[in-house]
């Protein structure tokens, strides 16, 4: 298992391939500070700059055939600074939802976990499709619903609009079906296939109890569109 997942061959230099990942991360922390430190943007704003921004790190890790564990370490690290954060000021603007909320460091988890699941199967297109409806997904819908969200619902004390989650349904569906179209040559099935993955994702994220959607969502979707593929 470990040997499958620590032993990746390839013929770019590792730290060529790490390289476009670290600088893309670089900047959107850059750009989030920027924005805290020099402007009046809402907290909210900040927060998913990162949380868009970050998630594309999946899409150069997915081309550049980034190791696993390059991947796995990341991840690891990334927990542990956003676990602290919640208790000293590393990560000022970006942790503050104005409620109790692991999020951050769920998302930090979840990227490790897809890649370990993925990347030794050969599979890391469907890690970059759970990451990528996560970071696009949720973060529009979130800030879609805070603008035009008028019809409300609630679920375990967590308040969703209707248009925040039509917006997941929607970017969920544009992102598996460009994803399971470069595996499955075939219109139908990648929009019906598309379509159960964007529905699912809806549901999961609806159930965002102390940010665990950051967690479920792009597990779950990953899992559900790779079972689905193979049927």
């Amino acid at each position: 298992m470990f040997t499958t997942i620590f032993a990746q061959e390839t013929l770019i230099p590792l730290w060529l391939q790490i390289l476009p990942a670290a600088a893309w991360v670089a900047l959107i922390m850059m750009i989030a500070w920027l924005k805290y430190r020099f402007t009046n943007s809402e907290t909210e704003i900040i927060r998913k700059i990162v949380h868009i921004g970050t998630g594309n790190v999946i899409l150069i890790a997915w081309w550049l055939n980034i190791p696993a564990f390059v991947g796995i370490y990341a991840s690891i690290i990334a927990s542990i600074i956003t676990l602290l954060s919640y208790k000293f000021p590393l990560l000022p603007g970006i942790n503050s939802v104005g409620r109790h909320s692991l999020g951050t460091f769920f998302y930090a988890v979840s990227i490790g976990v897809l890649t370990a699941i993925f990347w030794p199967i050969h599979h890391p297109e469907f890690a970059a499709l759970g990451i990528m409806i996560m970071a696009w997904g949720d973060g529009l819908a979130a800030l879609i619903g805070k603008r035009f969200g008028k019809h409300k619902y609630q679920i375990f004390g967590s308040q969703k609009s209707w248009e925040g989650s039509l917006t997941v349904t929607i970017v969920s569906f544009f992102i598996s079906s460009v994803i399971l179209y470069s595996l499955i040559n075939n219109i139908p099935i990648v929009c019906v296939i598309s379509l159960m993955v964007a529905l699912f994702a809806t549901f999961l994220e609806a159930f965002s109890y102390l940010g665990v959607d950051n967690l479920t969502v792009p597990i779950g979707t990953a899992i559900f569109a790779y079972v689905l593929t193979r049927l």
